[in-house]
């Protein structure tokens, strides 16, 4: 039997729309189909319903908390993850209801959760006992009773994937480790201290090629719950086994498609929980693998040359208007990505192997040994699939450039900015000269 060829269904601009966006609203510039994320999110709800019918899915703002993908998400049924005070801040400014929103985070101070309790926060992922107990002095009885406390729990699962991008393993600053018994101590401790308690949370990673990890995770987080109901006599109501589901950043990775990961993960949770009479709500956060794939960074090329290269005797450079302050991930993650330049069939004389590398004082490799046509020049555009998520939300002003604007291609075509680029305005309007130094 012949294996289904795979389907590239990552956004790309056509040259035609590339050249206008470029022309409207300069380069570098983050560009994210409205389409393409709906339909992200319309096919993981879907597969998730499917799998299981109590299933809700939040989508995890840390990806990407632009505004206006913030609302799509809510639109499309999505509560909304956040991890810090600024994140709800957008949330709440998307029109997103507080209780419908779950503050996440591993230091959490008392203004943050002040503030996030004052607005009416739909659930407060806990995350240790220092935050058990300053919840405890901070809540009124109104927020008691109205405020849902879920434990995160650390599963001691490694998974498959970045180190950086591990947090489910026994040695984490995330959660309540399990297997040393520090999780059943929180599980009392909320009961003790008459708190809301909810339910449980885990996350073991991100960029997930296969499911097992979460598989893994979902397992535990479920029989803890079993463990907690016969000991403690608390049913959990809700069970969120995090996100982690990985993107095909280049055509070598091929992760699982979303209908059958959701089966598998609902699967073992449903085992784990067999004969409990534990009937929760269960949760997933994705981010990453709802956003990541409807995006693309657009750059103008500039400078071209080659040098020796002692490794490979000789290697050409392909500077781009852009770099480490708009996508920090090579350089903190060594990630790849798919690179092409807008007209790719316009070059008949065949490919070159490059280092395309941004403008900033560092190293800056933004992409290495990629293939790009022959007769590439500057003033060429090109576009780098797959960046929706975790480009815009980690950008930076190093070297004191401007961080990108990010373009929209609504459902009908039609191009608008949903953030704009930064001016040198706003860029020193933070910066403060002593009298003395006048």
């Amino acid at each position: 039997m012949v294996a289904s060829p795979v389907v590239d269904s990552r956004f790309r601009l056509s040259e035609e729309t590339a050249i206008q966006l470029a022309s409207e609203f300069g380069t570098p510039l983050y560009v994210v189909s409205e389409e393409h994320f709906r339909s992200r999110i319309q096919r993981y709800r879907n597969a998730f319903k499917t799998a299981y019918s109590r299933g809700k899915i939040s989508y995890a703002s840390k990806a990407n908390s632009t505004l206006a993908l913030i609302k799509i998400a809510y639109q499309e049924g999505c509560s909304i993850d956040v991890a810090s005070e600024g994140e709800l801040r957008v949330a709440l400014a998307a029109g997103v209801p507080a209780d419908e929103c779950h503050l996440h985070g591993n230091n959490k101070q008392a203004a943050e959760l002040e503030f996030a309790l004052t607005a009416g926060i739909g659930h407060i992922v806990a995350d240790s006992f220092e935050e058990l107990a300053l919840l405890d002095g901070l809540m009124t009885p109104a927020q008691r009773s109205a405020t849902k406390i879920v434990l995160r729990l650390a599963p001691g699962v490694d998974p498959i994937t970045h180190a950086k991008m591990s947090t489910g393993q026994a040695d984490t600053k995330f959660g309540f480790n399990i297997a040393d018994g520090s999780a059943e101590k929180a599980a009392a401790k909320c009961l003790e201290l008459k708190l809301n308690l909810y339910g449980f949370h885990c996350h073991v990673g991100s960029q997930l090629l296969d499911p097992e990890a979460q598989r893994s995770g979902g397992e535990l987080i479920a029989a803890f719950a079993v463990d907690m109901k016969e000991k403690l006599g608390f049913a959990a109501e809700y069970l969120n086994v995090g996100g982690g589901l990985g993107v095909a950043y280049t055509a070598d990775q091929q992760p699982m498609g979303v209908e059958d990961y959701c089966r598998l993960v609902v699967q073992s949770v449903i085992e784990a929980l067999a004969g409990s009479g534990i009937d929760p709500i269960l949760g997933q956060e994705p981010g990453r693998s709802l956003i990541a794939e409807s995006g693309v960074t657009l750059y103008r090329v500039g400078v071209i040359k080659t040098v020796p290269a002692p490794e490979v005797g000789r290697r050409t450079y392909v500077a781009v208007d852009g770099g480490l302050s708009d996508n920090p991930r090579p350089a903190l993650y060594g990630s790849k990505y798919t690179v092409e330049r807008v007209a790719p069939n316009a070059d008949p004389t065949g490919s070159q192997t490059v280092t395309v590398s941004g403008k900033h004082c560092e190293t800056d490799k933004l992409f290495d040994a990629v293939e790009l046509p022959s007769d590439l020049k500057a003033g060429d555009l090109l576009q780098v699939l797959c960046t929706g998520a975790y480009n815009a939300s980690m950008a930076s002003n190093y070297n004191r450039y401007p961080r990108p604007a990010t373009a929209l291609v609504r459902k009908d075509g039609s191009l608008c900015l949903i953030q704009r680029r930064d001016s040198w305005e706003e860029m020193l309007a933070r910066e403060i000269l002593p009298e003395g130094l006048i």
